[in-house]
């Protein structure tokens, strides 16, 4: 019900440091192949998140008026929403983020 938080701030972050990359690229000639390819990285994990916010509304646990999530509605809901984020949205990052790296890793040791 509230996985899609996690990579949605990972994809707000990424999108911060890509704007901060992007000014001090100006000074440095040399720029990372991580940082030239943030915004796979940004699209991926905007794009998965979109889905599923989509995905949680068609279900009913996404609401249009608060508390937004049917599980606040509940007693206890906020412990089930934090845990759900722990354990579904985090490896969800994690995988979406070495998906997106390994590639970038091995041809960069090539």
């Amino acid at each position: 019900m509230a996985c899609f938080i996690v990579p949605l701030t990972q994809a707000i972050a990424t999108t911060a440091i890509r704007h901060r990359a992007a000014k001090t690229a100006h000074n440095n000639s040399e720029v990372s192949p991580f940082l030239q390819h943030l915004p796979r990285l940004e699209t991926m994990l905007y794009g998965g998140s979109i889905m599923l916010i989509v995905d949680h509304i068609i279900s009913g646990e996404l609401m249009p008026v608060f508390p937004f999530f049917s599980a606040l509605a509940t007693q206890g809901g906020a412990l089930t929403m934090l845990r759900e984020m722990l354990t579904v949205g985090v490896p969800m990052s994690l995988i979406v983020t070495a998906i997106w790296a390994i590639p970038l890793w091995v041809k960069a040791k090539a």
